[in-house]
């Protein structure tokens, strides 16, 4: 499919993403939906990552010299059937895209035309379905460890599997933070693994949010947009005061400026695709490719698997809103249940082999009794 038309940043507030054409216009049903998201509270990176669906989904329309209001359901199922297979690129040039990335796809593209036919503007019927209403009663084989479904999903969802999160190694991490080139990538990644805050909530931090006699640091909740005061370790604020002293008199040091910057001129608030290149380029020659997101992995791991922290109180230093969200981090990761089962195998190893001079036999046989059985000269 050709890669025609773009994703933009304006740089304006009221509409800080844009889906243009081929010719640089402004897709208008996108910038309609993205305007209505933005009034339901919805962040700039959610719009940027509902825009980035809604570019992939016109680029297959056009591809094929459909408009967009007159898409059926035919073109909807062979879309989805289209990103399931089809390269997304990355670092080996065919990956494929993720289940949760089609998914996601799947919903944002729904609720796109669902927002256009109840505004009159689209077309008459969505071309993404609801899944079929299956016979019998609702939830009648529900698990009363899960949650109820009270919403059908959509008919060309896939199935994603639930996977644990991906955390980093204690080893790793050392090694990774040996390599970082600067105090302020030292306070920043110190940040992100004692409070487990979301790398944009980190990164949208005043100066005035940063409080080193109480140990805190006071962010923006995704979800929610409330202020949350979260503890640090002490030593993110000794690396944070060390990038303060050697910006001073470079950067604006208000209370209300931003509490991070580029490190080259011109000084620009740092932004997220920088923070998370400047962690790329530090994990990309250890040999794991390690994302920001693990940062927030790897804290929620070490306080939900301290036996003198309550779970309740991990859910709440993550902003989480169900406790069973926060339940994945007391599972143990894959490198740790392998190496028990090593450990296993080897303490089996030890053990002497059975039926050697009677040692291994089961309790209440006689060894005479097994030698007669098995062919043996008694002794």
């Amino acid at each position: 499919m050709l890669r025609c038309g773009a994703l933009e940043g304006t740089g304006d507030p009221f509409e800080p993403y844009q889906v243009v054409d081929v010719d640089g216009v402004v897709v208008a049903p996108v910038a309609a939906y993205l305007r209505d998201l933005q009034a339901c509270g919805r962040p700039a990176a959610t719009q940027r990552s509902y825009a980035m669906d809604l570019l992939r989904w016109f680029r297959f329309l056009w591809a094929v010299d459909l408009g967009w209001d007159q898409a059926t359901r035919v073109e909807a199922r062979d879309f989805c059937r289209w990103i399931q297979l089809a390269k997304a690129g990355g670092p080996s040039g065919d990956a494929r895209y993720a289940p949760a990335t089609v998914a996601h796809c799947e919903t944002v593209l729904r609720g796109f035309y669902a927002f256009h036919l109840e505004a009159g503007t689209g077309p008459m019927v969505n071309p993404f379905p609801l899944a079929r209403r299956r016979r019998g009663w609702p939830n009648a084989h529900h698990d009363p460890m899960e949650p109820f479904r009270t919403e059908r999903t959509g008919r060309y969802r896939p199935k994603t599997p639930r996977r644990i999160p991906r955390r980093i190694p204690d080893e790793k991490f050392d090694e990774l933070f040996a390599v970082l080139g600067s105090h302020r990538d030292r306070a920043l990644v110190a940040f992100w693994v004692s409070t487990g805050a979301r790398a944009a909530e980190l990164l949208g931090a005043r100066r005035a949010d940063a409080d080193p006699g109480q140990q805190l640091i006071t962010v923006i909740r995704k979800g929610t947009r409330a202020l949350q005061p979260l503890p640090a370790c002490p030593d993110a604020f000794v690396w944070l005061r060390l990038y303060q002293q050697q910006m001073h008199g470079l950067v604006p040091a208000g209370p209300d400026d931003p509490l991070w910057w580029t490190l080259r001129r011109p000084f620009r608030p740092l932004s997220y695709h920088a923070a998370r290149a400047m962690f790329t380029r530090a994990g990309a020659g250890l040999g794991g490719r390690w994302r920001l997101h693990d940062l927030r992995h790897t804290a929620a791991y070490r306080m939900a698997r301290d036996p003198a922290m309550p779970l309740t109180d991990v859910q709440w230093v993550l902003g989480h809103a169900h406790l069973s969200t926060t339940q994945l981090y007391t599972t143990a990761p894959d490198e740790d249940v392998i190496a028990a089962v090593v450990a296993h195998h080897a303490r089996r190893q030890e053990r002497p082999p059975a039926g050697q001079d009677g040692a291994g036999a089961s309790p209440g046989y006689r060894p005479e009794s097994l030698s007669v059985l098995f062919g043996q000269e008694p002794r």
